[in-house]
């Protein structure tokens, strides 16, 4: 019988391919993706939050996305950090998301679906060191069921709470900090972590970089029939549990 334990571990790797197609994968950064489409389409609509009328142009979006971005850096966030998402479809998931790749912190996408014990096995098994949360989803306090975990989750520092003063000052905390300049984010650096279903013994967590998401983008937007010229509809930015596909 073959003793399955006497080698040693081959190293995790990056999985990449490609395949026969009529569009062209993607070698873009997220934050090289988004100043492009600022540049050539900055008057128009970029994002609209139906349930607000909160509305952005390509131009305002970029803004916002340089203003967390800042603000994360001035809470201490840098490439390569953990920045949890805890929250259902809202515009600051979107800006969250651009911000994070903006500076090459790797964004961690949670379930909103999930108990206090899930929560604690992500928060400390991604090393989230700042998360982003919802207030309240359904029937879940999420307020309250950070607070149970908090204290056995040690590289969490800080926790910013969507419509809540905390997240007025992420943003207001960037206004000291010089200009980012080019991204720190490289093609093939990790710009998010996805957990799998909670299936026993516990949700798995899996890196994802660009191309990837930026390639994922462009060749759903062209399934859908999507041109840049198109304008947005409502739908157009989709999230689901634990992933994201911003489409354009």
């Amino acid at each position: 019988m073959t003793d399955l334990t006497s080698d040693p571990p081959s190293p995790a790797g990056l999985s990449y391919t490609s395949g026969a197609g009529d569009l062209p994968l993607l070698g873009d950064t997220i934050g090289a993706n988004l100043a492009r489409a600022v540049e050539l389409y900055g008057d128009r609509e970029a994002l609209v939050d139906v349930p607000s009328g909160r509305r952005w142009t390509y131009a305002e979006f970029g803004r916002s996305v340089e203003e967390v971005a800042l603000g994360l850096m001035a809470k201490g966030v840098a490439k390569g950090d953990r920045v949890g998402i805890w929250a259902i479809n809202c515009p600051e998931w979107v800006l969250l998301q651009y911000a994070t790749a903006r500076i090459g912190a790797i964004m961690v996408n949670i379930n909103p679906a999930y108990r206090v014990h899930e929560l604690r096995y992500v928060l400390q098994q991604a090393g989230i060191s700042v998360l982003v949360s919802s207030i309240e989803h359904k029937t879940s306090d999420y307020r309250r069921m950070v607070e149970q975990v908090r204290s056995a989750c040690s590289p969490l520092r800080d926790v910013i709470y969507i419509g809540d003063r905390t997240w007025d000052g992420l943003v207001r905390a960037g206004a000291d900090v010089p200009p980012s300049g080019s991204p720190s984010a490289r093609p093939g650096s990790a710009a998010t972590t996805r957990s799998t279903s909670s299936t026993p013994p516990a949700p798995r967590a899996f890196p994802r970089a660009p191309p990837s998401p930026t390639t994922t983008s462009s060749t759903t937007a062209s399934s859908w029939g999507r041109r840049s010229a198109t304008p947005p509809r409502t739908g157009s930015v989709c999230r689901c549990p634990s992933t994201t596909a911003s489409a354009w």
